[in-house]
């Protein structure tokens, strides 16, 4: 077997149960951008959100409960903020809604129209206003991190975000 060695993500595919509300909240909310999309018979709207794309697909299954994909916004307070007065905060899933890794790195958990679980991530949780520094769930203070945990990041190195 021959490993690729030069493979990227593409896109994500989730479902919706109301293809307008949930194009509407990735818009509004993640500021993306509607884009041309092929006619698969079906009510489906390509969306471009950075250098992805998210494709949106009417489905009336629940998605699943973990399985999840993350987002890096520029505006993370905005995000918070919206979400919440929306409703769409989910801190039962992961155990906590907004969470500091080791690395200070910050994941807060949303849930979609559709219910699609969302990390929206920070790099850095000292920037973060002391209202919401005050409502993080600190992964160290739960469980125990050894070196090799603590240089465990959301950000790959190279990357915009990357703050090692």
């Amino acid at each position: 077997m021959v490993a690729v060695t030069s493979a990227h993500i593409n896109h994500i595919s989730i479902g919706a149960k109301d293809l307008d509300e949930s194009v509407r909240f990735y818009v509004e909310v993640f500021g993306a951008e509607v884009i041309d999309t092929p006619n698969f018979g079906l009510p489906v709207q390509w969306l471009s959100i950075g250098a992805l794309q998210l494709h949106i697909s009417v489905r009336q299954t629940d998605p699943p409960t973990y399985n999840h994909f993350a987002m890096v916004v520029d505006d993370f307070e905005s995000v918070y903020r919206t979400t919440r007065d929306w409703g769409g905060h989910d801190g039962e899933t992961m155990g906590y809604l907004l969470g500091e890794l080791p690395s200070g790195q910050v994941q807060l958990y949303i849930r979609d129209p559709a219910g699609n679980l969302v990390e929206v991530n920070a790099s850095d949780a000292r920037t973060l206003s002391q209202e919401i520094q005050r409502e993080l769930f600190r992964l160290e203070d739960h469980q125990p991190q050894d070196a090799s945990n603590r240089k465990a990041a959301l950000f790959l190195p190279g990357g915009s975000r990357d703050r090692r």
